[in-house]
């Protein structure tokens, strides 16, 4: 079960206690910057593993301000759409609910129900809205946020984004790589760790450590490594099987 850190009471607690439930998992923001994008690539990370655990979402962003530049960013970095918050009531049969928003951002109305996601500031070198922008590839900067917790402040200095992309083009060529060899299934103690690790308050950082530490384990076979990287990425969403059949 998916337990994260609820930033109102301080205590960790199921995401979604009533697991077959709808949950609506709301994402707000309060400007179109770095941080902004990293609330909703949370919110994001939030609803693939609800919906992996089996729980039904409903995702809404509730933003006073840049409404249509956060909905086209959001699909530029691979985030699942978003209803809109303002135009839709609560009233809408969800049993649970969880807000997610940025540090020291007050979120109206949630003082009463559903838990709440916290995440710390993002910048960047240069203006923040111009990151996403200047990047052929937008996984690369779904990689950089991914890379450190959510309660950690990250700032993308010069050259992070060159080494995530160099990271996400190496581990893209591993994955084609692997699926030359016949398919076999993710093994049970990989699919462990990376539920435990993404169970554990959405630790992305250590479902990218298991990979790294797979990549090292030479009794798996590439095909099941294959699987593995193809399961992972069902939460990460970084296109990680875009190369198949580039490299001979």
């Amino acid at each position: 079960m998916l337990r994260i850190l609820d930033a109102k009471t301080g205590e960790t607690v199921p995401a979604a206690p009533a697991r077959r439930a709808l949950t609506r998992v709301e994402a707000h923001a309060s400007g179109y910057d770095l941080t902004a994008l990293r609330v909703l690539l949370t919110t994001d990370l939030l609803l693939r593993a609800l919906e992996i655990g089996g729980t039904p979402v409903l995702p809404l962003l509730t933003a006073d301000r840049h409404q249509a530049e956060l909905h086209a960013a959001a699909t530029t970095l691979g985030i699942r759409p978003f209803e809109d918050g303002r135009d839709l009531s609560s009233g809408l049969g969800e049993a649970q609910v969880v807000h997610v928003a940025a540090e020291g951002v007050t979120v109206p109305g949630a003082g009463a129900s559903g838990a709440g996601v916290s995440v710390a500031v993002a910048s960047a070198s240069g203006p923040d809205a111009d990151v996403l922008n200047q990047l052929a590839d937008p996984a690369v900067l779904r990689l950089a946020l991914l890379d450190a917790p959510r309660g950690t402040a990250v700032h993308l200095g010069a050259g992070a984004l060159d080494e995530a992309g160099r990271r996400l083009g190496r581990l893209r060529q591993s994955v084609a790589h692997w699926a030359r060899s016949p398919s076999r299934p993710v093994p049970e103690k990989v699919r462990g760790r990376l539920r435990d690790a993404w169970e554990d308050d959405l630790d992305v950082p250590g479902v990218l450590a298991v990979l790294r530490w797979m990549e090292n384990q030479p009794e798996i076979p590439d095909g099941a490594r294959f699987e593995t990287c193809a399961y992972a990425d069902r939460l990460l969403a970084l296109d990680l099987t875009r190369d198949l059949g580039r490299f001979a």
